[in-house]
């Protein structure tokens, strides 16, 4: 048997404008995705995914000639997700699959589905390392999108991360703020679709100049010494994306009455927040109906 794991992702700084070579502060997260595969003796493909809760959310059976046809099924989203997938793997690697044996596939995810963390990205990078092809070539013959949550996917530490000339540029980065213990993570309570987000992003592509001094917010963000250094970079980093996509800052629309700075991560809308206290604002957000909130230290993995 054949086991793999990847971290999940959050994107600090840098949504949206790292699709055009902004600098961004991304961290992984101590949850993520396993899988594993078994070989067996027929020429098919048992999958079985696993929410965090231990509940199965997708279980289905296909032949490797279903996969190196590219056959998908349209009524089916996430079977016709994993055949492109595993074809696309094919395409990077022709010897992948190439085999009269079949696989017993399980994947887990250690956070709930709809909690934006990466489900897709931990699949890809897992699936990347199986079949031995690079995991960021296959996202963009799959999902799309920056890279960014591949990166953190294989890193154990914050990173850095910028396209440059389209190519992931990813370097550890010390950030471990002496701040952190007011620093706290909120649900949405709503998954957030980030192509949905990006699509809605290309229709407002912001000037060089935009880019360029947002890169310069993460890279004082990353080195940020004050926990009110720290709210006001973030608070102009709030400013600039939603003069670029044309939305209220999620703290005008939900949150006018806290105490606190507040960040959306990734596509605005959902998903995750982050916000600062000085105190523990649980209570503040749980009266709001958001019941998830979670320290940073129980949410960021460092090694």
């Amino acid at each position: 048997m054949k086991n793999y794991y990847s971290n999940g992702k959050l994107l600090i700084t840098g949504e949206y404008v790292v699709l055009d070579g902004t600098l961004s502060l991304a961290v992984p997260t101590k949850f993520g995705q396993s899988l594993s595969i078994e070989a067996i003796d027929e020429p098919k493909i048992s999958w079985k995914s696993f929410n965090s809760d231990g509940s199965i959310w997708f279980e289905d059976t296909f032949s490797i000639n279903e996969i190196t046809s590219g056959f998908i099924n349209p009524s089916n989203d996430i079977y016709g997700r994993l055949i492109q997938i595993l074809n696309a793997s094919k395409t990077l690697n022709p010897e992948f699959l190439n085999t009269n044996q079949g696989y017993k596939i399980t994947t887990h995810l250690t956070f709930p589905k709809n909690w934006g963390l990466g489900t897709s990205s931990t699949l890809i990078n897992n699936m990347a390392q199986w079949a031995n092809v690079n995991p960021f070539e296959l996202l963009k013959l799959t999902f799309g999108g920056s890279g960014y949550d591949i990166a953190c996917a294989q890193n154990n530490t914050p990173i850095s991360y910028q396209l440059v000339n389209e190519k992931p540029n990813t370097s550890i980065i010390q950030f471990n703020p002496s701040f952190k213990n007011h620093l706290y993570f909120v649900y949405l309570n709503k998954k957030q679709n980030s192509r949905d987000g990006i699509a809605q992003y290309r229709l407002n592509k912001p000037h060089e100049l935009i880019l360029n001094a947002i890169s310069k917010i993460s890279i004082k963000i990353m080195n940020a010494k004050s926990l009110i250094d720290f709210e006001e970079l973030i608070t102009l980093h709030e400013d600039y994306i939603s003069e670029i996509i044309k939305q209220k800052p999620i703290k005008q629309q939900l949150f006018n009455d806290f105490n606190g700075s507040i960040k959306s991560l990734g596509a605005w809308g959902g998903d995750f927040v982050l916000a600062t206290s000085t105190e523990n604002p649980n209570a503040y957000f749980k009266n709001k109906g958001f019941d998830v909130v979670i320290p940073y230290d129980d949410m960021v993995l460092k090694f």
